[in-house]
C-alpha cells in the first residue's frame, strides 16, 4: 500500500458528520490507515458509494476519491453499475475485487490437514486434504510442499504473485494430547523442538503466521461470517476435540500465549454428576469412540463433514451429553464475562450443527440462571472449513484490515 497522502484535506469534524466510534485520519502520512479503513468497511457492508464512505468515516469526498482510486489501480477494488438517484450524478458503488489478493490457510488437525486458497472476498478457490492417524511435523511439511504448488497452479499465471501470505491454524502443545490420540509419544515430542513456522515459511516461500486452530476458526467467523455479530461473543468449534475462541469489543482476544478460550479442559459435570473435562463430552472423538463401540464405522467422520451415518441411539446419547457439557461451560463463561452471544460450529453436517445448537439452548435454559443475563445461543455461519478459512484470514487481516474493534458498524 502507498504510504503518503496525495492531497491534504479539510477537518474530519466538518458540519453534518455523524459521531463515529472510529474515524478516518485526514493527516498526511496516514494513507495506510485510511486504506485499511475503506477496505474494512467494504468487507463489512458490501458495495458502497464514495459518498457513503465519506459519511461513515468523516473523511472528505476528495480524500475518499483519492484513496479509492488508488485501491482500484492496485486491483483491490472494482466498480459496480451506476445507481441513479433522484438528483445529481449517478453514484457508482465500489466493492472488493475477488482477484485483488489471495491467501493460503493451512489447518493442522489431529486427524487431518487441509490447505485452502481464499480470494480477497473470502471465497474458497480450492482445498486439498490429507488424512492421517496422527500429525507429525514431517507429515505436515510433506503435505504442504505438495499442496502449495498445486493450489498456486490453479490460479492464472498473472494472478499467482497476488498470493499475499499463509496462515496456519493448529492445536498448541500437540505433544500433550498423546493419550487422547493414541499416538507414539516419541513422534509427537518432535513438535516440542521443531520450529514449524520457520520450516513452513521455507517451504511456502512466503510469510507464514501460526495461530491456535479454534481461535482461527473464531477469526473466520469474525472476518467472513454472515449476519449480525455482537461485539462480545464466545465461539465453540467441535472438531476431533472441542475448542473455542473469544471476541471482546469486536476484537479477537487471543490472550498472553495465544490460547485464550481454550475451552476443552473446562471442568463440567458429566452424566453421572462427576466433574470432567468438556472435551470428553462434546468432542467428535467421543462420538467416534461411541460409534466404534457400537459397531458403527467412524472413519467417515474425518473424511467428509457431510453424509454422516450414525445410529440414532449413539447420536442421541452424544447430543445429550455434549449439550449438557456445553451448557455448563456457557454458564461458567457468562458468570465471568458479559457476552452477547454464543456461536456453535464444527466439522459436522449442517443438520447436526442445528440439532446440537438447539439442544444446547434447551439445556442452558434448564440451568439456574439467577443473576445471569442469558446470551443468545446460535449456530456459527462459516461451517466445517472454519479453521483453514480462519488461517487464511490471518494474513488478510494483517495486511489489509483494521482491527475489528475499530471498524464502523453504522454511519
Amino acid at each position: 500500500m502507498r504510504q503518503t497522502e496525495d492531497a491534504m484535506d479539510r477537518s474530519a469534524t466538518e458540519p453534518g458528520a455523524a459521531p463515529l466510534a472510529a474515524r478516518g485520519s485526514n493527516q498526511s502520512g496516514m494513507r495506510a490507515h485510511n486504506e485499511r479503513l475503506v477496505l474494512s468497511l467494504l468487507r463489512q457492508h458490501g458495495a458502497l458509494a464514495k459518498s457513503d464512505i465519506a459519511r461513515m468515516t468523516g473523511l472528505s469526498a476528495q480524500t475518499v476519491s483519492v484513496i479509492m482510486r488508488a485501491l482500484e489501480q492496485d486491483g483491490l477494488l472494482q466498480k459496480g453499475e451506476p445507481q441513479r438517484g433522484r438528483i445529481g450524478q449517478p453514484s457508482v458503488p465500489m466493492s472488493l475485487a475477488a482477484d485483488g489478493a489471495f491467501f493460503l490457510g493451512l489447518k493442522i488437525g489431529r486427524r487431518s490437514a487441509d490447505l485452502s486458497l481464499v480470494d480477497f472476498t473470502g471465497e474458497l478457490r480450492g482445498t486439498l486434504r490429507r488424512i492421517y492417524r496422527y500429525p507429525t511435523p514431517d507429515t505436515v511439511l510433506a503435505f504442504a510442499a505438495e499442496a502449495i504448488p498445486q493450489l498456486t497452479a490453479s490460479l492464472p499465471a498473472a494472478l499467482r504473485d497476488r498470493i499475499a501470505g499463509m496462515g496456519v491454524a493448529m492445536p498448541f502443545q500437540l505433544w500433550s494430547w498423546v493419550a487422547y490420540l493414541g499416538a507414539p509419544q516419541a513422534e509427537m515430542d518432535a513438535w516440542r523442538s521443531r520450529d514449524i513456522q520457520r520450516e513452513l515459511t521455507e517451504v511456502a516461500g512466503m510469510p507464514v503466521t501460526v495461530q491456535n486452530d479454534a481461535t482461527a476458526a473464531c477469526g473466520a467467523e469474525l472476518v467472513f461470517g454472515t449476519g449480525e455479530k455482537p461485539n462480545d461473543f464466545l465461539y465453540f468449534y467441535c472438531g476431533t476435540f472441542i475448542g473455542g475462541g473469544l471476541v471482546l469489543n469486536g476484537q479477537l482476544f487471543t490472550g498472553r500465549t495465544g490460547n485464550a478460550a481454550g475451552v476443552g479442559p473446562m471442568p463440567v459435570p458429566g452424566p453421572d454428576g462427576r466433574m470432567r473435562r468438556l472435551m470428553t463430552l462434546s468432542s467428535l472423538s467421543t462420538l467416534a469412540a461411541a460409534m466404534d463401540a457400537a459397531g458403527d464405522p467412524s472413519d467417515g467422520l474425518w473424511e467428509n463433514p457431510e453424509g454422516w451415518q450414525i445410529s440414532p441411539p449413539v447420536l442421541e446419547r452424544w447430543l445429550e451429553d455434549a449439550a449438557q457439557g456445553l451448557a455448563a461451560a456457557i454458564l461458567s463463561a457468562t458468570s465471568l464475562l458479559e457476552i452477547g452471544a454464543v456461536l456453535i460450529d464444527g466439522w459436522m453436517p449442517t443438520w447436526l450443527r442445528a440439532a446440537l445448537t438447539e439442544r444446547v439452548r434447551q439445556a442452558f435454559h434448564r440451568l439456574d440462571l439467577a443473576g445471569i443475563e442469558p446470551p443468545e445461543i446460535r449456530e456459527g455461519t462459516v461451517g466445517a472449513g472454519a479453521r483453514s478459512l480462519g488461517a487464511a484470514a490471518v494474513p488478510l487481516a494483517q495486511r489489509f484490515l483494521l482491527e475489528q474493534g475499530t471498524v464502523l458498524t453504522a454511519g
